[in-house]
């Protein structure tokens, strides 16, 4: 099985948010893929389905992105995953809004949520796919600026990166990080 988490916080106060990419793109492949997200299991929502002929499991740890590596691990743990069936979605700062970047192993990039899941996990070797959400306007507080909200020029560039997620995750999975890195990144 292949453990596909999005990172985000719960909570309708944070839906929308820059943060909360990570749990846009679970819900975007719920619903392309008609995976129910209705578990609650391992301290996240889960839903198990199949893309591109391959098992998976949907998460979106509840427990707050700074402690999204308890989900992680107890998901792993419970299922038997293994890091290399590890995909985790996330938001990225550094790139502009609308871009992905898919690697199968990295660092942090600074990012509490992947700081802990590779505390729990062990390591960082797993696959990542980062959504751009723009960079921290100068004066701005970074916690501030990641649980805000896109401006309304935005939604049209995010919608699209959600529907390319969908069609990035299955070639990933049918041919290969190789194929799915060529593709989009």
């Amino acid at each position: 099985m292949i453990l596909i988490v999005g990172l985000g916080n719960p909570g309708s106060k944070y839906a929308g948010t820059r943060h909360n990419v990570g749990f846009d793109a679970i819900t975007a492949l719920a619903d392309a893929f008609q995976i129910q997200m209705k578990n609650k299991e391992c301290k996240g929502i889960t839903g198990r389905g199949a893309i591109a002929g391959h098992k998976v499991m949907l998460v979106m740890p509840q427990t707050f992105m700074n402690n999204s590596g308890e989900c992680v691990r107890a998901c792993m743990d419970f299922y038997k995953v293994s890091p290399e069936d590890l995909i985790v979605i996330c938001d990225e700062i550094a790139m502009e809004p609308g871009k992905l970047r898919l690697r199968t192993k990295g660092s942090a990039g600074g990012h509490n949520g992947m700081k802990s899941i590779i505390a729990h996990v062990g390591t960082s070797d797993f696959t990542r796919l980062r959504i751009g959400v723009g960079q921290k306007p100068e004066g701005w507080d970074l916690a501030d600026f990641v649980l805000g909200r896109f401006p309304k020029e935005t939604e049209p560039v995010m919608r699209e990166v959600m529907k390319k997620i969908t069609e990035e995750i299955p070639v990933y999975l049918s041919d290969g990080p190789e194929a799915a890195m060529n593709k989009f990144n």
